[in-house]
């Protein structure tokens, strides 16, 4: 259970940092209006920091890791997410910059399927912990 707590602590700080980041980065280069950076920081606390806080929780009250595949479902989830994130900031800085990120779309469209695909293997992992 350790991990899942030392898990939701990396994307807390991963999440806070990439808000001062995306604040200070603004500021920098004189950006006032949208950009996806804003979004970025919501998404690692709720994805990455209250979501291992709740996969914490499960394997507590239901032994979730016991499930068959359960550490490939692990590593494949945080791979996921990082790279979702990844794209993000990508896009992100670009927009803040004033450079073209018509091609970064498909590859941020990707890590968003797969990490709906790691959503998805999720449950089925709750699921059968739950039986």
């Amino acid at each position: 259970m350790k991990k899942y707590l030392n898990l939701s602590m990396f994307y807390l700080v991963l999440g806070l940092v990439l808000g001062v980041f995306y604040r200070e980065f603004t500021k920098i280069n004189g950006f006032e209006g949208q950009t996806v950076l804003g979004a970025v920081h919501s998404h690692v606390l709720v994805l990455g920091f209250l979501f291992f806080l709740i996969v914490l929780l499960l394997e507590k009250n239901f032994k979730i890791s016991e499930v068959k595949h359960f550490g490939k479902w692990l590593i494949f989830h945080n791979v996921a997410l990082i790279y979702m994130l990844s794209t993000l900031v990508a896009r992100g800085i670009l927009q803040v910059t004033g450079k073209d990120f018509s091609g970064l779309s498909h590859i941020a469209g990707l890590s968003h399927a797969i990490f709906g695909i790691s959503l998805v293997w999720f449950m089925v992992i709750l699921k059968k912990s739950i039986k």
